[in-house]
């Protein structure tokens, strides 16, 4: 772990276009490979966004588009979007119902393993997870978490899929707490044909606070990656985003 303690600040933007947070999420790495390459680099926080996004199926650079099964027309008639982009992985869908993080670190200040970096993702789930009473896990046969009813019956409940540029890194996680399950339909999740998708709700026959999973998630990340959090809200967020890449804040 690094010898100064790090600081990450969480960004609650809300419902926002795909396109529109990843082009925010390039501009924030940029900013901190820039940083970093600098002769006197700030001690800059790092960033995590909290996003929703509206229907969009995103495929990986690595991916299969054979595994989007649906049509141009049954993708608008589901209000949908499809965006071919630059994390690894295959084919995901991100929708209402979702929490999708995007956490911008630069992992020269943590640790230089993206091996180790996304299991500590999965963890920061996993314990999230529990803290509602899910027992979930990773599964040996790919990235992300799961429940496991029986051997065979594995449901995903959340993806997850990075991008990497000079150690600092983009993408992230999406959390299924409350989805529309049927628009999973629409592809062959991470190109994995042999196993489900879950939400939490569905797990708990409950509703659930988004907010309340949101903070369990801040914190969690705090605890794995051994950092101090903020938590930035809707406007405040947007607001302290614009100073950051502006240089106008460390804070």
């Amino acid at each position: 772990m690094p010898m100064n303690r790090q600081r990450i600040v969480f960004c609650r933007l809300g419902r926002v276009d795909y396109v529109e947070t990843w082009d925010l999420q390039k501009r924030l790495q940029q900013h901190l490979v820039a940083n970093k390459r600098s002769e006197a680099p700030k001690d800059l926080p790092h960033v995590a966004l909290l996003v929703e996004h509206p229907p969009v199926f995103t495929l990986g650079k690595s991916g299969d588009e054979s595994n989007l099964l649906a049509t141009q027309a049954e993708l608008e008639a589901a209000g949908a979007t499809f965006v071919r982009i630059d994390r690894g992985g295959d084919i995901t869908y991100h929708g209402p119902g979702q929490i999708v993080g995007y956490p911008i670190l630069d992992l020269d200040r943590f640790y230089t393993d993206i091996h180790r970096y996304l299991r500590d993702l999965e963890e920061v789930i996993i314990r999230t997870c529990a803290d509602f009473g899910i027992q979930a896990s990773r599964f040996d046969k790919g990235t992300g978490v799961w429940v496991t009813a029986e051997e065979g019956n594995e449901r995903k409940l959340c993806a997850m899929g990075i991008r990497c540029s000079r150690w600092v890194t983009m993408h992230g996680f999406a959390l299924n707490v409350s989805p529309q399950l049927d628009h999973f339909n629409m592809i062959v999740p991470c190109g994995i044909t042999d196993r489900g998708v879950g939400s939490m709700e569905m797990e708990l026959f409950e509703k659930l606070d988004r907010v309340e999973v949101e903070n369990r998630i801040a914190f969690h990340t705090g605890q794995v990656f051994e950092a101090d959090i903020t938590i930035f809200e809707a406007d405040d967020a947007a607001a302290w985003l614009t100073a950051y890449l502006e240089g106008e804040t460390t804070h």
